[in-house]
């Protein structure tokens, strides 16, 4: 069947097509409220959810830090031992413990310093406040210069 074939709709259809706009648009905000509510509550959900998660990762997190430190004592006590065994006074092989554990400790402190300035994002920085373009004015200059 063609569409030529097909009759007119009747007259009062536009009628009809015009209420139910308002009807459409009224049904939509009725179930708006529930849409929403059910997202809230999976939202809800998934936050407790992961506030327990995020607690066992944090004492997962503490028990790890506690075993690797028992085993990072553990360890230099037998290398104390050892060192002992081969003849070295114990106050000696103590100190070597010592000297080594804090070279390693100021190691990490120095590269913690140095990581520290990074935390203030100085890239972003630059560009939002605008000092980005005078640096490059500035370096421009001295390359000249020089």
């Amino acid at each position: 069947m063609h569409d030529h074939d097909a009759p007119p709709p009747p007259p009062d259809a536009d009628a009809d097509d015009a209420a139910s706009l308002p009807r459409a648009i009224g049904a939509l905000f009725a179930d708006l409220p529930g849409l929403l509510t059910d997202r809230v509550h999976l939202l809800a959900l998934e936050l407790r959810r992961a506030s327990g998660a995020l607690g066992e990762m944090v004492a997962l997190g503490l028990l790890a830090a506690i075993l690797f430190a028992t085993a990072w004592i553990a360890l230099w006590a037998g290398l104390a031992a050892g060192f002992i065994a081969l003849g070295l006074a114990w106050p000696w092989a103590a100190l070597v413990v010592l000297g080594v554990n804090l070279a390693a400790a100021v190691w990490a402190v120095l590269r913690v310093r140095a990581l520290a300035p990074l935390l203030a994002l100085p890239a972003t920085l630059r560009r939002l406040t605008g000092d980005d373009g005078r640096e490059r004015d500035d370096e421009r200059e001295s390359d000249h210069g020089a």
